[in-house]
């Protein structure tokens, strides 16, 4: 049996759609029909039911996708091994982060491991409510939710403080809140409710109902701008705004505390790259521990 079809069908499985796996793979929409083509013909058996919106495995493809992914885990699991000695490290490794995290603190901070290991390639891609290691979507993943199943291994990054801020400029112009009440008097920033990835980041529901006014962004480095421009007062990450001159805390008895967890798939989490990549992450983390919880 051809490996080379079988990395091509796990690729179609888990984008559920050619066009996808194509894109994935780097190579033309009809060089993976002629590969799955080849499979099934081989087998014998069809693998995959075509639809208008995409593909899913038939009984058969469904036992063949078992059978693949032990065989790839086993074939990581020997890369791994054979590569505990590399003092070069090459390759690709792609992060899945929550884009605060990302933007605010991560990318900042990369260049120091190109140069580590500048055959290395980091790829840093947005997490989304659908996002999946299983499916070989990102090597590694930061979330602020902890998994409760999947073959995944987990840790701890850190746990990190939020609180309300303002622009100075605004305070001065709108005045002080004293109480969550207060808010009613002006412009909330937050996200837009029904793209937020992840339920942990409905800080306070309430503040989406009819009485508050609201400018709403998808994402934390927005309205960490909006609330710096002076557009309103928004819930920051204090890594992010404690120590800027232009912010003020609202509300300081109010703190929002969450976490994120680092994640791997555990067939994954032996390759060298991803290895260094992860404890790199962990080690940045460990030396700004206290801005995180200022």
């Amino acid at each position: 049996m051809d490996w080379d079809n079988i990395r091509v069908f796990l690729s179609v499985a888990r984008a559920g759609q050619f066009l996808a796996a194509a894109r994935q793979l780097k190579i033309d929409h009809g060089t993976v029909s002629r590969r799955i083509g080849a499979l099934e013909k081989s087998l014998g058996v069809r693998l995959f039911d075509r639809q208008t919106t995409g593909c899913v495995l038939t009984t058969a493809g469904d036992r063949l996708y078992a059978s693949a992914e032990e065989v790839e885990a086993q074939l990581l699991r020997a890369q791994g091994d054979l590569s505990q000695s590399d003092v070069e490290l090459s390759g690709t490794v792609r992060i899945a982060a929550p884009d605060g995290f990302t933007t605010l603190f991560l990318c900042s901070r990369l260049g120091r491991l190109k140069r580590k290991y500048p055959s290395l390639t980091i790829q840093m891609v947005p997490m989304s409510r659908t996002f999946s290691l299983s499916k070989r979507e990102a090597d590694l993943a930061i979330t602020i939710e902890r998994p409760e199943e999947g073959r995944l291994a987990v840790r701890k990054l850190i746990d990190y403080s939020l609180h309300f801020y303002a622009a100075k400029s605004y305070l001065a112009e709108y005045g002080i809140p004293r109480s969550v009440t207060d808010l009613q008097c002006h412009c909330l920033v937050t996200y837009v409710q029904d793209l937020v990835f992840a339920d942990r980041l409905h800080f306070m529901p309430e503040l989406y109902g009819p009485a508050f006014s609201r400018l709403e962004c998808s994402g934390a480095v927005g309205q960490l701008q909006a609330v710096r421009s002076g557009a309103g007062i928004g819930i920051l990450h204090d890594y992010a705004a404690h120590d800027d001159p232009h912010l003020q805390v609202v509300l300081p008895e109010t703190v929002f505390e969450r976490s994120y967890w680092i994640i791997t798939h555990i067939d994954m989490r032996r390759l060298s790259r991803v290895r260094a990549v992860s404890d790199f992450i962990s080690a940045e983390i460990a030396a700004e521990r206290a801005t995180f919880l200022p």
